[in-house]
């Protein structure tokens, strides 16, 4: 049986899937903006292998974040709000950095509301909600169902970006609104409180987790963050460093 202060090996290496789909997306999307391969983006096979990253990484934050509750309230401790807020306001930070970066970067790109403000902000909200099955269930199809209905909506309004409703002509390098994503992050929790009812893994799963490929996909998988954030500005080095781009392409005084 898994102790409690044990981690779920399966866990980790979806979440090490969704980064690597989330490195080959970037480093598909850094050769089409700097010139050197002429797709779409925004449809076909590139698309979906960033729109998978995207919805299963988000998935498991809920799934994480009911494992993590589980496993205090297992243990007997006494884990409040204060905790989430923390961790949440943590990720927040990070994603305004990437904000600055931008602005400094693409003015005309800015990242307002990106997915590291999105799975803060996530974070915080998701606090009350990471005892229930049934209402993150229904509630997640709701919120999913509300975000395709104002997908094609534009308001006058800038600081509804985050919720989702954007002014015409809104551009930017990473846009993650609360509608439809929050959806994904509370049949998260839904399916996280079904499949680990009180930290204990409710399935018959083999123990994989001493396969090589496996454990490299649990090691990025438990870092998701620190490779997200270096990850980036890393394939930009060595893709300059390579001869593949030309940074100066960017008009960069």
């Amino acid at each position: 049986m898994l102790s409690v202060h044990n981690r779920f090996w399966e866990i980790d290496a979806l979440r090490g899937i969704a980064i690597l789909l989330m490195v080959q997306f970037h480093f598909l999307y850094d050769l089409v903006f700097f010139g050197v391969l002429h797709v779409d983006v925004w449809s076909g096979p590139v698309f979906y292998i960033g729109r998978s990253a995207a919805i299963l990484f988000v998935f498991l934050v809920g799934v994480s974040l009911t494992l993590s509750h589980s496993r205090s309230k297992v243990s007997g401790l006494q884990v409040g709000f204060k905790k989430y807020l923390k961790r949440g306001f943590h990720i927040f930070l990070w994603g305004l950095v990437f904000t600055m970066g931008s602005w400094v970067l693409f003015p005309d790109k800015v990242i307002v509301f990106g997915i590291l403000h999105f799975i803060g902000v996530a974070i915080i909200l998701s606090y009350p909600l990471l005892e229930y099955r049934l209402p993150n269930l229904i509630g997640g199809f709701i919120v999913l169902f509300l975000g395709g209905s104002v997908e094609n909506f534009t308001v006058d309004l800038p600081w509804l970006i985050w919720l989702g409703l954007t002014p015409a002509g809104f551009q930017t390098l990473d846009h993650f609104p609360l509608l439809p994503w929050f959806g994904v992050t509370m049949l998260g929790i839904f399916s996280g409180n079904m499949m680990y009812p009180d930290h204990h893994r409710k399935y018959e799963l083999p123990n994989l987790s001493q396969n090589p490929l496996i454990s490299a996909l649990e090691f990025m998988g438990r870092r998701s963050l620190a490779i997200y954030i270096i990850h980036q500005p890393l394939l930009v080095v060595v893709l300059y460093a390579s001869g593949i781009i030309d940074v100066n392409s960017l008009g960069i005084q």
